[in-house]
């Protein structure tokens, strides 16, 4: 298999569940459409609830791992870190009680109930996977409550977008967005022993989109 055709997976750090927009959500009076969803037997895909609670740096993040992913057969090419639940794929439907649940935990490498999930999940993704795949996390490298944990199970083979560097969670959002309405991918170096912090890039242009994530 060359570079060119490798399997190529995203996994996308969440969104904050316990912060203003949330309680918005949660909110017994909520009567917005996601609401309505999040309240109803079928629920709301997680990427779009997770939208709604971070706005541009999820947005950004969803749009472009949609565009770019390769999954294996069987495989789901985005995935979405939770508090609780380990990794969902991206168009799991959620419902109020497990956006609630997810409120319940900050996300903490020694917070079991964060960590086990993510270990067991990782750990059986990383067998099912072919030995060449690459695992591009969408998210901070800049603490270890991602980094350390997803290290252990998928080592060199854990990836993040080089343009990150120096970059807050609004640029990187942007930057997104446009790879993804461009279909220009971004450049990846292994997770392990990268350079994390570096200069602040100039600021990027204003663009409008379209949501990438129905």
């Amino acid at each position: 298999m060359n570079h060119a055709a490798r399997c190529r997976i995203f996994l996308l750090s969440p969104a904050y569940a316990g912060g203003e927009r949330a309680q918005m959500i949660l909110s017994d009076r909520a009567e917005f459409e996601l609401a309505q969803k999040l309240r109803s037997k079928r629920g709301a895909p997680i990427a779009k609830v997770f939208t709604f609670l971070s706005g541009l740096y999820f947005r950004g993040k969803i749009a472009y791992a949609t565009a770019f992913a390769r999954p294996a057969p069987g495989i789901p090419g985005v995935f979405v870190i939770t508090p609780t639940r380990g990794l969902v794929d991206a168009y799991t439907r959620i419902r109020l009680d497990d956006l609630r649940e997810f409120a319940t935990v900050d996300i903490h490498g020694d917070d079991p109930r964060y960590r086990a999930p993510i270990e067991r999940d990782a750990r059986v993704l990383a067998k099912k996977l072919p030995s060449r795949s690459e695992i591009v996390l969408l998210g901070s490298i800049a603490t270890g409550k991602y980094v350390n944990v997803l290290l252990a199970s998928f080592g060199d083979r854990l990836r993040f977008p080089v343009d990150f560097v120096g970059r807050g969670d609004m640029s990187r959002g942007g930057l997104m967005l446009r790879c993804a309405a461009d279909q220009q991918e971004l450049p990846y170096i292994a997770v392990a022993g990268a350079i994390v912090n570096g200069k602040r890039p100039a600021k990027l242009p204003p663009r409008r989109y379209r949501s990438a994530f129905r």
